[in-house]
């Protein structure tokens, strides 16, 4: 990895180490962004991969425009004024996913909502700008650690696991952006931040607090259900009976493969849509999974499907 100080040459590396599904570490207002193109489902699983997250819990996709936004996410008049009132800024909002959502559901967990927000930083809008695609960007830290507030702070925690690092300096807010969940009739801040409850309020009206349990976010810092399918799963097998689909992973037969070469990576990227893909019905009575290696990115796919065939309730 090369740490390089923020101009036009390294925004223009960033934007085709990005097109290319490399990860770019950036600058926001905010905190060190790990970006990676949004709609490209490895470059998403690279970033969980390389933070260590230990799940996938939803990320936050960073816009250039609020144009862009019509393509990700079904919008409403709250939007639409929260957006005029505080982007590009430190307010992330989360909206129900569009039907054809160009963005890897990866980054959604599984779920059909988004997190979006615009930053309000010059550097991360001309990368965006250049790469003329949404980024998907955590936090550029090892997953648990302090977030990072200068680009030496994301070189001393990541490493080689990041194609690049653009410096542009000590972020100025230093405290991740607030989080408002606008996908349910009253609006709910999901994780405090810059922007107050109360600011919130003064556009459209009272604002909910959530106190969800942790352990299933809905988004970045908070929890919520994770996607399940509605046909049982059965883990852990490499063959399927009667009626059932088989999710493979490595050479082999399989109704579909999460990866024939057994690149967790390639799994991880492919697991959500291959699952809403299974979970029909009119085909199939279950759905068995192949073994999945638990190293690296390989934990967070096995927790996710830990999850999935938890009895319900």
């Amino acid at each position: 990895m090369s740490v390089v100080a923020a101009n036009v040459e390294s925004v223009a590396e960033g934007a085709r180490i990005l097109q290319n599904g490399g990860l770019v570490a950036f600058p926001t207002e905010t905190v060190y962004g790990l970006g990676g193109d949004a709609t490209d489902g490895k470059a998403v699983a690279r970033i969980f991969a390389a933070k260590g997250r230990p799940s996938f819990n939803p990320l936050i996709v960073h816009v250039a425009e609020r144009g862009w936004v019509a393509k990700l996410a079904d919008t409403d008049a709250r939007f639409e004024k929260l957006s005029a009132a505080f982007w590009p800024g430190p307010l992330t909002l989360v909206l129900r996913r569009s039907k054809n959502c160009p963005a890897s559901e990866l980054v959604s967990a599984g779920l059909d909502t988004i997190a979006l927000r615009m930053p309000d930083h010059k550097v991360a809008q001309d990368l965006l700008r250049a790469v003329g695609r949404p980024l998907a960007a955590p936090s550029a830290n090892a997953s648990g650690t302090v977030s990072p507030t200068l680009a030496k702070h994301v070189d001393s925690s990541l490493g080689a696991k990041v194609d690049l690092v653009i410096d542009g300096g000590a972020c100025r807010v230093g405290l991740e952006s607030t989080v408002l969940d606008l996908s349910e009739e009253v609006a709910t801040i999901l994780r405090p931040g810059a922007i107050t409850a109360e600011q919130i309020a003064a556009v459209i009206g009272p604002v909910k607090i959530s106190h969800e349990d942790p352990a299933a976010p809905k988004s970045p810092g908070q929890l919520a259900s994770h996607y399940a399918p509605a046909l049982p799963l059965r883990l852990n097998t490499t063959q399927a009976t009667v009626g059932e689909a088989l999710l493979g992973f490595g050479p082999g037969a399989a109704t579909l493969n999460l990866s024939q070469t057994g690149d967790l990576v390639e799994a991880a990227a492919n697991l959500f849509a291959m699952l809403r893909t299974l979970d029909d019905a009119s085909k199939f009575k279950a759905i068995a999974v192949a073994p999945i290696p638990s190293t690296g990115i390989g934990i967070a796919i096995n927790d996710r499907l830990a999850r999935a065939a938890a009895p319900r309730g």
